[in-house]
Parts: C-alpha cells; structure tokens; sequence
C-alpha cells in the first residue's frame, strides 16, 4: 500500500504542500480544493470508518466492501464535476488507495486516517478558503 502507518501524515502534508504551491505558482488561476468539498470525502468515508471501528473481524464484510466500492465511484464522480477534486483525488491517489484496501480492516481504517490528515493539512497550511 502506498500509505502505511509510519508514513501517511507525511504523505498527507506533501499532497496539500504539493497543490498549495502549484496553486500559487499559476498566480491562482487554478482553485486549490476547498475545506468543505474535503470534508464531504471525509464523511463519506467517515460514515464507512463507524462500521468498520466497531467491527471485530479482520475482514471486512461483502456489505462494507460493497459501500468502499461506491465510495470510490463518489470520489470518481465529484472528481469529474469540478478540476480542484480531480487534481486533489489524483495527486493523494485516493483511488488507488481504496482499490488496496481489498477488504482489509487495517487498511481501511488507515484511509481514513489519511483522509484527515489531508483535511487538517488543507486547513493548517491554507489560510482561508477563496
């Protein structure tokens, strides 16, 4: 998986750094993703993380894998309707990460952690949303 648990702070905060300063490098033609489109992927992902939190089994089951699959087309989707959540989607390879969950509770609990890590460095390193 391309985040562990030794590394995904660090991938989190080299993601938003990464779009902050291309955003400033084009002279803010191009719109950073903002706080409140983060966190509607983050409580889609939180609502999945309550199940899972709770769960005892180390695999997850067909219903949890089948609500992380529509998780992913939702990503697919909001990253089709507005260029700040593709590039945002595509540079924290959010995709990617879900398909290697693979009905993992490990690793889905450490997407999720990701997730608002990505959110908390959005909001840490840009002063406020345009």
């Amino acid at each position: 998986m391309r985040i562990n648990e030794q590394n995904y702070v660090d991938e989190a905060e080299k993601v938003i750094i990464f779009l902050k300063n291309e955003q400033d490098k084009n002279a803010r033609s191009e719109q950073l993703v903002t706080t409140t489109k983060l966190r509607n992927l983050l409580a889609m992902s939180a609502d999945i993380y309550n199940e899972v939190v709770n769960q005892k089994e180390d695999t997850l089951s067909e219903d949890v894998c089948a609500r992380i699959e529509y998780l992913r087309v939702r990503m697919l989707y909001e990253a089709g309707r507005d260029p700040s959540v593709r590039k945002f989607v595509d540079k924290a390879e959010l995709v990617k990460v879900l398909k290697e969950i693979n009905g993992s509770r490990k690793k889905y609990i450490l997407f999720n952690r990701y997730m608002e890590a990505l959110v908390a460095f959005r909001k840490f390193h840009v002063e406020k949303d345009d």
